[in-house]
């Protein structure tokens, strides 16, 4: 489905087809990946319908994905499910996905959407300042992954760093994304970060992994109600503890270390954390870089991309790759003696 097509009239008709009744106010959230809305509906209350982005998850993986924040709800751990949906009687191709059903497909002539439905939920960004919000984000974190250890996804990505750094680097070579004049240069510096990353997963294997949310970054963690809620799993996969915990913590070596301390001091009042993984955080930073600059590339036919990341794909964006990858490879090397 071409996203340009989606007008809040479609919008408003999903949600009728799943009893949402909506009063015609419609607002484009912020996303780059799926299209998201917030709609008021005619009862004063508010929902928020995501549309996903088509060919990215399969069904089996979103429903996976719901099916884990219904899990994590149940548990008292503070996130916002998606709403069980219900059919219209009178809706028009309309298949409802997932036990209970949480995911909506919408067939129509200008193709199909799917789509979920949350509440509404506002908030703020953590405070990381505040040794005392750290404690208490780790204490979410914790009883996340208390939950995500029961049992593994079987549909969801896992995060295997040699393959996922590869896939990206060879999408964004075979794709013609690196101009000549840095070809050469970026292509040695990533492939021997990616190696170091790489190796560094070696060394810890066998791993123990479970179920994550993936993209755990402040701007996917809302402060309300005096402590942290999530409102989007998109990102979950199958992967270490450590890949939840790292995008929280930033400065120099010793000041991640303290913040990551002070993180795990909450966290493992609900969950073991595997010391070993610190030595993770800066191979995953490096798979985040490159993966990042792939996922440009592979949404470069979105006319939202270009208009939002118009430094992508120009010598000045490679030249700063180049030198970002050299910067990782030292501080690899210099963690891992």
């Amino acid at each position: 489905m071409d996203y340009s097509q989606l007008d809040p009239q479609q919008v408003l008709d999903a949600l009728d087809a799943v009893g949402l009744r909506g009063d015609g106010r419609v607002l484009q959230l912020n996303s780059y990946e799926n299209r998201v809305f917030q709609v008021m509906l005619e009862d004063g209350s508010a929902v928020v319908a995501k549309f996903y982005r088509p060919g990215r998850w399969s069904d089996a993986q979103i429903v996976e994905e719901h099916d884990y924040a219904l899990e994590l709800a149940a548990a008292e751990v503070p996130v916002v499910p998606p709403l069980v949906l219900a059919a219209d009687p009178d809706a028009v191709g309309l298949t409802l996905l997932g036990e209970p059903p949480t995911l909506a497909c919408l067939a129509s002539s200008a193709g199909v959407h799917r789509y979920a439905v949350a509440r509404r939920c506002a908030g703020r960004e953590p405070e990381l300042e505040d040794p005392a919000a750290l404690r208490q984000l780790g204490r979410f974190i914790g009883r996340m992954h208390a939950v995500g250890r029961r049992h593994p996804f079987v549909h969801r990505h896992v995060l295997d760093a040699r393959a996922d750094g590869r896939r990206a680097l060879r999408l964004l070579l075979d794709g013609g994304f690196v101009p000549d004049t840095q070809g050469a240069a970026w292509q040695q510096a990533c492939e021997q970060a990616l190696d170091l990353a790489a190796a560094a997963f070696d060394a810890l294997a066998p791993l123990p992994t479970l179920r994550l949310h993936g993209d755990c970054h402040l701007g996917n963690v809302l402060w309300r109600d005096g402590g942290p809620h999530v409102v989007d799993l998109d990102d979950a996969m199958q992967g270490p503890a450590v890949q939840d915990l790292w995008m929280l913590v930033s400065g120099d070596h010793a000041s991640m270390a303290q913040q990551l301390n002070t993180l795990l001091e909450g966290y493992e009042q609900f969950c073991e954390f595997d010391d070993r993984e610190r030595a993770l955080i800066e191979p995953l930073r490096t798979l985040r870089m490159v993966r990042h600059s792939a996922w440009l590339a592979e949404r470069w036919g979105d006319p939202t991309f270009p208009l939002n990341f118009p430094f992508f794909g120009s010598a000045a964006y490679w030249s700063q790759q180049t030198a970002q990858l050299r910067e990782q490879l030292e501080a690899m090397q210099s963690t891992a003696h």
